[in-house]
């Protein structure tokens, strides 16, 4: 039995796509439903947030989640990954080595999820049990959830990380997932495996995916409009001294 968005806490953005925010890091993730298929994008900082997302997205959509979409290798939105069986996992190119078992990621993703306050036992348990990226994306990818409802997937990067995976629902209004290209709570976050230089233009490549219309989901805070990615686009290019 479905319910509505607001009865689980969680923000209707558009007919049949909504988000959440998740306690702690103030993540997003997004539901997109479709007459044969659901698509969840992130997964949330562990198992247990995972599978709460699961069975969230389950009464929301009437069906378990079939895609799941990760918008960059960051602990606090794969971590969850396992708890979403079966779905076919998308990555942006590269996505794939990065999570390959007994790879150095999985230790690092671990370690950092630890130093940011993930009890210890359920980061060894997420990163010990992160799954495969099935399906990378370069360039663009199309899926059809059924009933006219068609996603792209589009690999936008290198910004935030090497690895940065958007999401456009088109419709009235349009909705981008962004990952945390965008932030909304906070100065957008650089870290080691961040590519100041490029993070300039792939705000820009996320401005011509929706719009001047679209709604933009950041990764972290609430909902903004295009003229927040241009100012926050802006403040980059002066941070990193990106000439334009």
């Amino acid at each position: 039995m479905t319910v509505t968005w607001e009865e689980l806490g969680w923000e209707r953005l558009a007919d049949g796509v909504g988000r959440c925010r998740l306690p702690g890091w103030d993540c997003t993730a997004g539901l997109v439903r479709g007459a044969d298929a659901a698509l969840m994008v992130d997964a949330g900082s562990s198992l247990a947030e995972g599978a709460r997302l699961c069975g969230a997205a389950r009464r929301l959509a009437g069906r378990r989640v079939t895609h799941l979409a990760l918008t960059h290798p960051h602990f606090d939105h794969v971590f969850g990954a396992a708890a979403f069986e079966g779905a076919r996992v998308y990555g942006a190119t590269g996505t794939g080595a990065l999570f390959a078992p007994g790879g150095q990621e999985r230790e690092a993703l671990r370690a950092d999820a630890t130093a940011e306050g993930l009890d210890a036992r359920e980061a060894r348990e997420a990163a010990d049990a992160l799954v495969a990226v099935t399906h990378e994306v370069d360039g663009g990818r199309t899926l059809d959830l059924g009933g006219g409802r068609r996603v792209l997937l589009a690999d936008v990067g290198p910004g935030h990380t090497g690895h940065d995976l958007a999401v456009l629902v088109p419709g009235t209004p349009a909705v981008v997932f962004c990952g945390d290209l965008v932030e909304e709570s906070g100065a957008p976050q650089a870290g080691p495996d961040a590519v100041p230089a490029r993070w300039p233009a792939a705000l820009d490549r996320l401005l011509e995916l929706g719009g001047d219309d679209a709604l933009y989901v950041p990764g972290h805070g609430a909902v903004v409009d295009a003229a927040f990615v241009r100012a926050q686009r802006d403040a980059l290019a002066a941070r990193f001294g990106v000439s334009r």
